[in-house]
Protein backbone atom coordinates (compact mmCIF):
# COMPACT_ATOMS: atom_id res chain seq x y z
CA UNK A 1 0.00 0.00 0.00
CA UNK A 2 1.17 3.55 -0.65
CA UNK A 3 -0.05 7.12 -1.01
CA UNK A 4 1.20 9.45 -3.73
CA UNK A 5 1.61 12.73 -1.87
CA UNK A 6 2.29 14.53 -5.16
CA UNK A 7 -1.07 13.68 -6.68
CA UNK A 8 -2.80 16.89 -7.83
CA UNK A 9 -6.02 16.15 -5.97
CA UNK A 10 -4.38 15.42 -2.61
CA UNK A 11 -6.74 16.46 0.20
CA UNK A 12 -5.81 16.88 3.85
CA UNK A 13 -8.39 17.16 6.60
CA UNK A 14 -7.60 19.17 9.73
CA UNK A 15 -9.72 18.51 12.82
CA UNK A 16 -9.59 21.24 15.45
CA UNK A 17 -9.18 24.86 14.44
CA UNK A 18 -7.33 26.40 17.35
CA UNK A 19 -3.93 28.02 16.83
CA UNK A 20 -2.27 24.75 15.85
CA UNK A 21 -5.07 23.57 13.55
CA UNK A 22 -5.18 26.92 11.77
CA UNK A 23 -1.43 26.87 11.29
CA UNK A 24 -1.48 23.35 9.87
CA UNK A 25 -4.30 24.26 7.48
CA UNK A 26 -2.45 27.41 6.42
CA UNK A 27 0.85 25.72 5.51
CA UNK A 28 -1.09 22.94 3.75
CA UNK A 29 -3.03 25.40 1.60
CA UNK A 30 0.08 27.46 0.89
CA UNK A 31 1.81 24.25 -0.16
CA UNK A 32 -0.73 23.87 -2.95
CA UNK A 33 -2.77 21.19 -1.19
CA UNK A 34 -6.51 21.14 -0.54
CA UNK A 35 -7.13 21.56 3.20
CA UNK A 36 -10.56 20.89 4.68
CA UNK A 37 -11.10 22.11 8.23
CA UNK A 38 -13.57 20.72 10.75
CA UNK A 39 -14.31 21.89 14.26
CA UNK A 40 -16.84 20.51 16.73
CA UNK A 41 -17.88 24.07 17.61
CA UNK A 42 -20.56 25.33 15.16
CA UNK A 43 -19.05 27.88 12.80
CA UNK A 44 -15.54 27.27 14.18
CA UNK A 45 -14.06 26.06 10.89
CA UNK A 46 -15.54 28.93 8.86
CA UNK A 47 -14.19 31.42 11.41
CA UNK A 48 -10.78 29.77 11.19
CA UNK A 49 -10.72 30.03 7.40
CA UNK A 50 -11.61 33.72 7.55
CA UNK A 51 -8.80 34.31 10.08
CA UNK A 52 -6.25 32.48 7.92
CA UNK A 53 -7.21 34.47 4.82
CA UNK A 54 -6.91 37.74 6.77
CA UNK A 55 -3.45 36.68 7.94
CA UNK A 56 -2.41 35.94 4.37
CA UNK A 57 -3.77 39.28 3.16
CA UNK A 58 -1.73 40.99 5.85
CA UNK A 59 1.39 39.22 4.55
CA UNK A 60 0.54 40.41 1.04
CA UNK A 61 0.31 44.01 2.27
CA UNK A 62 3.82 43.62 3.72
CA UNK A 63 5.05 42.27 0.39
CA UNK A 64 5.75 38.76 1.67
CA UNK A 65 3.07 37.20 -0.54
CA UNK A 66 1.46 38.18 -3.82
CA UNK A 67 -2.29 38.60 -4.29
CA UNK A 68 -2.14 35.50 -6.49
CA UNK A 69 -0.59 33.53 -3.59
CA UNK A 70 -3.43 34.61 -1.30
CA UNK A 71 -6.09 33.70 -3.86
CA UNK A 72 -4.53 30.29 -4.42
CA UNK A 73 -4.37 29.51 -0.71
CA UNK A 74 -7.93 30.80 -0.23
CA UNK A 75 -9.14 28.43 -2.95
CA UNK A 76 -7.37 25.51 -1.26
CA UNK A 77 -9.07 26.11 2.09
CA UNK A 78 -12.33 24.25 2.61
CA UNK A 79 -14.78 23.97 5.49
CA UNK A 80 -16.56 20.81 6.68
CA UNK A 81 -19.83 21.16 8.56
CA UNK A 82 -19.77 17.60 9.89
CA UNK A 83 -17.09 14.98 10.34
CA UNK A 84 -18.58 12.85 7.55
CA UNK A 85 -17.54 15.59 5.11
CA UNK A 86 -13.93 14.44 5.55
CA UNK A 87 -14.57 11.08 3.88
CA UNK A 88 -12.71 12.06 0.70
CA UNK A 89 -9.52 13.09 2.52
CA UNK A 90 -6.32 11.18 1.85
CA UNK A 91 -4.82 12.35 5.13
CA UNK A 92 -6.50 13.69 8.28
CA UNK A 93 -4.47 15.51 10.93
CA UNK A 94 -6.05 15.84 14.38
CA UNK A 95 -5.25 18.99 16.37
CA UNK A 96 -7.70 18.93 19.29
CA UNK A 97 -6.71 19.44 22.95
CA UNK A 98 -4.46 17.03 24.84
CA UNK A 99 -6.81 14.40 26.24
CA UNK A 100 -6.34 10.72 25.44
CA UNK A 101 -10.02 9.75 25.70
CA UNK A 102 -11.10 12.62 23.44
CA UNK A 103 -8.48 11.68 20.84
CA UNK A 104 -9.36 7.97 20.96
CA UNK A 105 -13.04 8.74 20.44
CA UNK A 106 -12.28 11.12 17.56
CA UNK A 107 -10.00 8.64 15.82
CA UNK A 108 -12.68 5.97 16.09
CA UNK A 109 -15.15 8.33 14.40
CA UNK A 110 -12.64 9.22 11.70
CA UNK A 111 -11.80 5.58 11.01
CA UNK A 112 -15.46 4.91 10.31
CA UNK A 113 -15.56 7.75 7.77
CA UNK A 114 -12.35 7.82 5.76
CA UNK A 115 -11.13 5.33 3.14
CA UNK A 116 -9.16 2.25 4.27
CA UNK A 117 -5.98 3.56 2.63
CA UNK A 118 -6.20 7.07 4.11
CA UNK A 119 -3.76 8.14 6.83
CA UNK A 120 -4.72 9.38 10.30
CA UNK A 121 -2.22 11.57 12.15
CA UNK A 122 -2.21 13.25 15.55
CA UNK A 123 -0.54 16.56 16.33
CA UNK A 124 -0.18 15.54 19.99
CA UNK A 125 2.91 16.80 21.79
CA UNK A 126 2.80 14.43 24.77
CA UNK A 127 0.47 11.45 24.25
CA UNK A 128 1.79 8.16 22.88
CA UNK A 129 0.57 7.50 19.33
CA UNK A 130 0.24 3.81 20.25
CA UNK A 131 -2.24 4.76 22.99
CA UNK A 132 -4.37 6.75 20.57
CA UNK A 133 -4.33 3.91 18.02
CA UNK A 134 -4.84 1.08 20.50
CA UNK A 135 -8.52 0.37 19.85
CA UNK A 136 -8.55 1.06 16.10
CA UNK A 137 -8.92 -1.57 13.38
CA UNK A 138 -6.17 -0.31 11.09
CA UNK A 139 -3.38 0.77 13.43
CA UNK A 140 -0.76 0.52 10.70
CA UNK A 141 -1.96 3.79 9.14
CA UNK A 142 -1.83 5.83 12.37
CA UNK A 143 1.11 8.11 13.08
CA UNK A 144 2.03 11.38 14.74
CA UNK A 145 2.54 14.65 12.89
CA UNK A 146 3.82 17.00 15.59
CA UNK A 147 4.08 20.60 14.40
CA UNK A 148 5.43 23.49 16.48
CA UNK A 149 3.72 26.73 17.39
CA UNK A 150 3.40 29.03 15.50
CA UNK A 151 3.25 26.53 12.64
CA UNK A 152 3.81 28.96 9.74
CA UNK A 153 7.04 30.22 11.36
CA UNK A 154 8.39 27.00 12.89
CA UNK A 155 9.73 24.85 10.08
CA UNK A 156 10.10 21.60 12.01
CA UNK A 157 7.58 18.75 12.02
CA UNK A 158 8.14 15.47 13.87
CA UNK A 159 6.79 12.41 12.05
CA UNK A 160 6.07 9.96 14.87
CA UNK A 161 6.37 6.28 14.05
CA UNK A 162 4.44 4.06 16.50
CA UNK A 163 4.98 0.31 16.91
CA UNK A 164 2.33 -0.56 14.29
CA UNK A 165 2.91 2.34 11.87
CA UNK A 166 3.66 1.07 8.35
CA UNK A 167 6.74 2.34 6.52
CA UNK A 168 4.63 3.63 3.62
CA UNK A 169 2.79 5.88 6.07
CA UNK A 170 6.05 7.32 7.41
CA UNK A 171 7.31 7.90 3.86
CA UNK A 172 4.06 9.60 2.85
CA UNK A 173 4.03 11.91 5.86
CA UNK A 174 7.66 12.91 5.34
CA UNK A 175 6.72 13.82 1.76
CA UNK A 176 3.66 15.72 3.00
CA UNK A 177 5.78 17.70 5.44
CA UNK A 178 8.07 18.74 2.61
CA UNK A 179 5.10 19.83 0.46
CA UNK A 180 3.98 21.95 3.39
CA UNK A 181 7.44 23.56 3.28
CA UNK A 182 8.30 22.03 6.66
CA UNK A 183 11.46 20.13 7.61
CA UNK A 184 10.37 16.61 8.68
CA UNK A 185 12.32 14.37 11.06
CA UNK A 186 11.29 10.78 11.78
CA UNK A 187 10.96 10.06 15.51
CA UNK A 188 10.12 7.06 17.68
CA UNK A 189 6.98 6.95 19.81
CA UNK A 190 8.61 7.79 23.14
CA UNK A 191 7.64 10.21 25.94
CA UNK A 192 8.25 13.75 24.71
CA UNK A 193 9.10 12.44 21.23
CA UNK A 194 12.33 14.21 20.18
CA UNK A 195 12.27 17.96 20.83
CA UNK A 196 10.36 17.90 24.12
CA UNK A 197 12.52 15.03 25.37
CA UNK A 198 15.79 16.60 24.23
CA UNK A 199 14.68 19.92 25.69
CA UNK A 200 14.50 18.48 29.21
CA UNK A 201 18.29 18.56 29.65
CA UNK A 202 18.73 22.33 29.66
CA UNK A 203 15.90 22.82 32.16
CA UNK A 204 16.65 19.96 34.53
CA UNK A 205 20.38 20.70 34.76
CA UNK A 206 19.79 24.42 35.19
CA UNK A 207 17.39 23.56 38.00
CA UNK A 208 19.91 21.15 39.53
CA UNK A 209 22.62 23.84 39.69
CA UNK A 210 20.07 26.26 41.20
CA UNK A 211 18.80 23.63 43.66
CA UNK A 212 22.35 22.95 44.86
CA UNK A 213 22.72 26.66 45.57
CA UNK A 214 25.66 26.97 43.19
CA UNK A 215 24.29 29.84 41.10
CA UNK A 216 21.19 32.01 40.67
CA UNK A 217 18.72 31.75 37.81
CA UNK A 218 20.07 35.01 36.39
CA UNK A 219 23.67 33.78 36.52
CA UNK A 220 22.84 30.49 34.81
CA UNK A 221 20.86 32.24 32.07
CA UNK A 222 23.60 34.82 31.47
CA UNK A 223 26.31 32.17 31.11
CA UNK A 224 24.22 30.17 28.65
CA UNK A 225 23.62 33.29 26.55
CA UNK A 226 27.06 34.90 26.69
CA UNK A 227 29.36 31.88 26.80
CA UNK A 228 27.37 29.21 24.94
CA UNK A 229 25.42 31.19 22.34
CA UNK A 230 21.90 30.32 23.47
CA UNK A 231 19.22 32.92 22.78
CA UNK A 232 17.67 32.27 26.19
CA UNK A 233 18.79 30.52 29.33
CA UNK A 234 16.69 27.75 30.95
CA UNK A 235 14.87 29.98 33.44
CA UNK A 236 13.97 32.63 30.87
CA UNK A 237 12.71 29.83 28.62
CA UNK A 238 10.60 28.27 31.38
CA UNK A 239 9.01 31.65 32.13
CA UNK A 240 8.29 32.22 28.44
CA UNK A 241 6.61 28.86 27.77
CA UNK A 242 4.87 28.85 31.15
CA UNK A 243 5.46 26.64 34.17
CA UNK A 244 1.95 25.22 33.71
CA UNK A 245 3.29 23.76 30.46
CA UNK A 246 6.86 22.77 31.24
CA UNK A 247 6.49 21.35 34.77
CA UNK A 248 3.76 18.80 33.85
CA UNK A 249 5.79 17.91 30.73
CA UNK A 250 8.86 17.25 32.89
CA UNK A 251 6.82 14.90 35.09
CA UNK A 252 5.37 13.02 32.11
CA UNK A 253 8.82 12.46 30.61
CA UNK A 254 10.36 11.48 33.98
CA UNK A 255 7.61 8.95 34.63
CA UNK A 256 7.64 7.77 31.01
CA UNK A 257 11.32 6.87 31.29
CA UNK A 258 10.70 5.08 34.61
CA UNK A 259 12.45 7.64 36.79
CA UNK A 260 15.71 7.83 34.88
CA UNK A 261 17.90 10.14 36.99
CA UNK A 262 18.79 12.19 33.92
CA UNK A 263 15.15 13.29 33.68
CA UNK A 264 14.57 14.14 37.36
CA UNK A 265 12.32 17.20 37.92
CA UNK A 266 13.03 19.72 40.67
CA UNK A 267 10.94 20.47 43.78
CA UNK A 268 11.74 24.17 43.22
CA UNK A 269 10.03 23.95 39.84
CA UNK A 270 7.02 22.27 41.46
CA UNK A 271 6.86 24.93 44.20
CA UNK A 272 6.43 27.79 41.72
CA UNK A 273 3.92 25.73 39.74
CA UNK A 274 1.90 25.01 42.90
CA UNK A 275 1.99 28.70 43.84
CA UNK A 276 0.58 29.71 40.47
CA UNK A 277 3.72 31.66 39.58
CA UNK A 278 3.74 30.46 36.00
CA UNK A 279 6.09 32.95 34.35
CA UNK A 280 5.34 35.85 32.04
CA UNK A 281 1.63 35.00 31.80
CA UNK A 282 1.16 35.59 35.54
CA UNK A 283 3.64 38.44 35.91
CA UNK A 284 6.14 36.34 37.80
CA UNK A 285 7.91 33.00 37.79
CA UNK A 286 11.67 32.60 38.05
CA UNK A 287 11.80 36.33 37.38
CA UNK A 288 9.53 39.22 38.30
CA UNK A 289 8.01 41.26 35.45
CA UNK A 290 7.03 44.91 35.46
CA UNK A 291 3.70 46.41 34.32
CA UNK A 292 4.88 46.37 30.69
CA UNK A 293 5.89 42.72 30.88
CA UNK A 294 9.65 43.42 30.91
CA UNK A 295 11.83 41.08 32.94
CA UNK A 296 13.21 42.44 36.22
CA UNK A 297 16.69 40.91 36.24
CA UNK A 298 18.84 41.10 39.39
CA UNK A 299 21.89 40.65 37.17
CA UNK A 300 24.68 38.10 36.90
CA UNK A 301 27.76 40.32 37.09
CA UNK A 302 30.12 40.28 40.06
CA UNK A 303 30.99 43.86 41.02
CA UNK A 304 34.63 44.31 41.95
CA UNK A 305 34.90 48.12 41.83
CA UNK A 306 36.48 48.37 45.29
CA UNK A 307 38.99 45.57 44.78
CA UNK A 308 42.40 46.27 43.24
CA UNK A 309 43.16 44.02 40.28
CA UNK A 310 45.79 41.35 40.76
CA UNK A 311 49.08 42.34 39.12
CA UNK A 312 50.41 38.80 39.11
CA UNK A 313 48.89 35.32 39.21
CA UNK A 314 50.29 31.86 39.69
CA UNK A 315 49.20 29.49 36.96
CA UNK A 316 49.97 26.58 34.66
CA UNK A 317 51.37 28.16 31.49
CA UNK A 318 50.32 25.14 29.40
CA UNK A 319 46.69 26.30 29.30
CA UNK A 320 46.92 28.67 26.34
CA UNK A 321 43.40 30.04 26.66
CA UNK A 322 43.85 30.90 30.34
CA UNK A 323 47.24 32.47 29.61
CA UNK A 324 45.65 34.61 26.89
CA UNK A 325 42.98 35.86 29.33
CA UNK A 326 45.62 36.84 31.88
CA UNK A 327 47.78 38.56 29.27
CA UNK A 328 44.74 40.50 28.00
CA UNK A 329 44.22 41.84 31.53
CA UNK A 330 47.80 43.12 31.74
CA UNK A 331 48.78 40.89 34.65
CA UNK A 332 52.03 38.95 35.02
CA UNK A 333 52.03 35.14 35.05
CA UNK A 334 54.18 33.46 37.67
CA UNK A 335 55.42 29.90 37.19
CA UNK A 336 56.48 29.68 40.86
CA UNK A 337 54.13 30.42 43.77
CA UNK A 338 55.02 33.67 45.53
CA UNK A 339 52.80 32.79 48.49
CA UNK A 340 50.40 35.71 48.05
CA UNK A 341 49.03 35.95 44.49
CA UNK A 342 45.86 34.23 43.19
CA UNK A 343 46.47 30.70 41.92
CA UNK A 344 44.49 30.22 38.72
CA UNK A 345 43.29 26.81 37.56
CA UNK A 346 40.97 25.77 34.72
CA UNK A 347 39.45 22.45 35.74
CA UNK A 348 37.49 20.21 33.39
CA UNK A 349 34.54 18.68 35.24
CA UNK A 350 36.07 19.15 38.69
CA UNK A 351 35.31 21.74 41.35
CA UNK A 352 37.89 24.14 42.73
CA UNK A 353 38.20 22.12 45.96
CA UNK A 354 39.08 18.89 44.16
CA UNK A 355 41.53 20.68 41.85
CA UNK A 356 43.31 22.38 44.75
CA UNK A 357 43.61 19.25 46.90
CA UNK A 358 44.69 16.95 44.08
CA UNK A 359 47.39 19.39 42.90
CA UNK A 360 48.57 20.40 46.37
CA UNK A 361 47.61 24.05 45.94
CA UNK A 362 46.68 26.54 48.65
CA UNK A 363 42.84 26.34 48.64
CA UNK A 364 42.55 29.82 50.16
CA UNK A 365 44.13 31.36 47.06
CA UNK A 366 42.88 28.94 44.40
CA UNK A 367 40.56 30.55 41.86
CA UNK A 368 38.98 28.23 39.27
CA UNK A 369 38.26 29.80 35.88
CA UNK A 370 35.98 28.33 33.24
CA UNK A 371 37.58 28.78 29.83
CA UNK A 372 34.75 26.92 28.10
CA UNK A 373 33.04 28.62 25.19
CA UNK A 374 33.11 32.34 24.50
CA UNK A 375 35.11 34.09 27.23
CA UNK A 376 35.10 37.45 25.44
CA UNK A 377 31.72 38.39 26.92
CA UNK A 378 31.75 36.61 30.28
CA UNK A 379 34.06 34.60 32.51
CA UNK A 380 32.83 32.33 35.31
CA UNK A 381 35.00 31.88 38.41
CA UNK A 382 34.65 29.96 41.67
CA UNK A 383 36.73 29.20 44.77
CA UNK A 384 36.81 26.49 47.44
CA UNK A 385 34.91 27.18 50.68
CA UNK A 386 36.88 29.38 53.05
CA UNK A 387 38.87 31.05 50.27
CA UNK A 388 40.47 34.45 50.84
CA UNK A 389 37.87 36.95 49.58
CA UNK A 390 40.51 39.61 48.87
CA UNK A 391 42.51 37.25 46.65
CA UNK A 392 39.35 36.11 44.88
CA UNK A 393 38.22 39.68 44.26
CA UNK A 394 41.66 40.66 42.99
CA UNK A 395 41.43 37.89 40.40
CA UNK A 396 37.89 38.94 39.43
CA UNK A 397 38.95 42.57 39.06
CA UNK A 398 41.89 41.49 36.91
CA UNK A 399 39.60 39.74 34.43
CA UNK A 400 37.17 42.67 34.44
CA UNK A 401 40.02 44.98 33.32
CA UNK A 402 40.02 43.29 29.92
CA UNK A 403 36.38 44.31 29.42
CA UNK A 404 34.73 40.97 30.08
CA UNK A 405 31.92 40.48 32.59
CA UNK A 406 32.63 38.22 35.57
CA UNK A 407 30.20 35.80 37.18
CA UNK A 408 31.14 34.42 40.59
CA UNK A 409 29.45 31.16 41.58
CA UNK A 410 29.74 28.74 44.50
CA UNK A 411 32.14 25.82 44.09
CA UNK A 412 30.63 23.39 41.59
CA UNK A 413 31.98 20.47 39.56
CA UNK A 414 31.78 21.61 35.95
CA UNK A 415 30.95 25.27 36.70
CA UNK A 416 27.75 26.20 34.77
CA UNK A 417 28.62 25.98 31.07
CA UNK A 418 30.46 22.66 31.29
CA UNK A 419 27.63 21.00 33.20
CA UNK A 420 24.86 22.41 31.05
CA UNK A 421 26.42 21.75 27.65
CA UNK A 422 27.61 18.25 28.60
CA UNK A 423 24.17 17.23 29.84
CA UNK A 424 22.44 18.60 26.73
CA UNK A 425 24.96 16.77 24.54
CA UNK A 426 24.74 13.57 26.58
CA UNK A 427 20.97 13.33 26.24
CA UNK A 428 21.23 13.96 22.51
CA UNK A 429 23.77 11.16 22.22
CA UNK A 430 21.50 8.84 24.20
CA UNK A 431 18.53 9.63 21.94
CA UNK A 432 20.63 8.79 18.88
CA UNK A 433 21.87 5.56 20.48
CA UNK A 434 18.45 4.20 21.46
CA UNK A 435 17.03 5.06 18.05
CA UNK A 436 14.55 7.81 18.89
CA UNK A 437 15.91 9.49 15.76
CA UNK A 438 19.08 9.53 13.68
CA UNK A 439 22.00 11.62 14.92
CA UNK A 440 21.44 14.08 12.08
CA UNK A 441 17.72 14.39 12.84
CA UNK A 442 18.39 14.92 16.56
CA UNK A 443 20.55 17.93 15.74
CA UNK A 444 18.18 19.24 13.06
CA UNK A 445 15.16 18.99 15.35
CA UNK A 446 16.77 20.69 18.31
CA UNK A 447 18.10 23.62 16.30
CA UNK A 448 14.81 24.18 14.46
CA UNK A 449 12.44 23.28 17.30
CA UNK A 450 14.19 25.06 20.18
CA UNK A 451 16.43 27.60 18.41
CA UNK A 452 19.57 26.04 19.91
CA UNK A 453 22.81 27.50 18.50
CA UNK A 454 23.86 23.92 17.68
CA UNK A 455 22.24 20.52 17.98
CA UNK A 456 23.18 18.41 21.04
CA UNK A 457 25.70 16.23 19.20
CA UNK A 458 27.21 19.26 17.48
CA UNK A 459 27.47 20.84 20.96
CA UNK A 460 29.59 17.87 22.06
CA UNK A 461 31.91 18.55 19.13
CA UNK A 462 31.98 22.27 19.98
CA UNK A 463 32.97 21.55 23.58
CA UNK A 464 35.25 18.69 22.54
CA UNK A 465 33.96 15.12 22.60
CA UNK A 466 36.73 13.91 24.92
CA UNK A 467 36.26 16.94 27.18
CA UNK A 468 32.48 16.44 27.21
CA UNK A 469 32.93 12.82 28.28
CA UNK A 470 35.54 13.74 30.88
CA UNK A 471 33.29 16.41 32.40
CA UNK A 472 30.52 13.87 32.94
CA UNK A 473 32.91 11.25 34.33
CA UNK A 474 34.29 13.75 36.84
CA UNK A 475 30.90 15.10 37.93
CA UNK A 476 29.55 11.58 38.40
CA UNK A 477 32.62 10.62 40.45
CA UNK A 478 32.41 13.74 42.65
CA UNK A 479 28.63 13.73 43.20
CA UNK A 480 28.00 9.98 43.06
CA UNK A 481 24.88 10.81 41.05
CA UNK A 482 23.86 8.45 38.27
CA UNK A 483 22.27 11.34 36.34
CA UNK A 484 25.76 12.19 35.05
CA UNK A 485 26.55 8.76 33.63
CA UNK A 486 27.89 9.24 30.09
CA UNK A 487 25.96 7.81 27.18
CA UNK A 488 27.77 4.86 25.62
CA UNK A 489 27.42 6.64 22.28
CA UNK A 490 29.46 9.53 23.68
CA UNK A 491 31.98 7.27 25.47
CA UNK A 492 32.84 5.27 22.36
CA UNK A 493 33.34 8.35 20.19
CA UNK A 494 35.45 10.02 22.87
CA UNK A 495 37.70 6.94 23.07
CA UNK A 496 37.97 6.70 19.28
CA UNK A 497 38.59 10.41 18.75
CA UNK A 498 35.49 10.73 16.56
CA UNK A 499 32.84 13.38 16.11
CA UNK A 500 29.75 12.83 18.26
CA UNK A 501 27.72 12.98 15.05
CA UNK A 502 29.43 9.86 13.63
CA UNK A 503 26.66 7.30 12.91
CA UNK A 504 26.84 3.66 13.99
Amino acid sequence: MSLDINRPDLTVGVVGTGAMGRGIAQVTAQGGIKAIMFDAAPGGAAKAKAAIVETLKGLAVKGRLTDADVAKADANLGVADKIEDLKGCHVVVEAVFENLEVKQKLFGELEAVIAPDAILASNTSSIRIASIARSLKHRDRICGMHYFNPVPLMKLVEVIRAADTAQWVVDAMVALGKRQTRVPVVVGDTPGFLVNLGGTAIGTEGLRIYQEGRASASQIDAVMRDCCGFRMGPFELMDLTGLDVNFPARKIIYEGFFHDRRMTPSPYHESLFAAGKLGRKTGGGWYAYDAKGAKVDPGADYTTSVAPAARAVVMDSHNEKLVALVVASGAETLAVDDGKSPILVAPIGKDATTEAIERGLDPKRTVAVDVTGDTAKRITIMTPPGADAAVRDAAAAMFAKSGTKVTLIKDSPGFIAQRMVSMIANLGCEMAMIGIASAADVDTAMTLGLNYPRGPLALADWLGVKECHEILVQIQAITGDDRYRPSQWLRRRAMLGMSATTPE
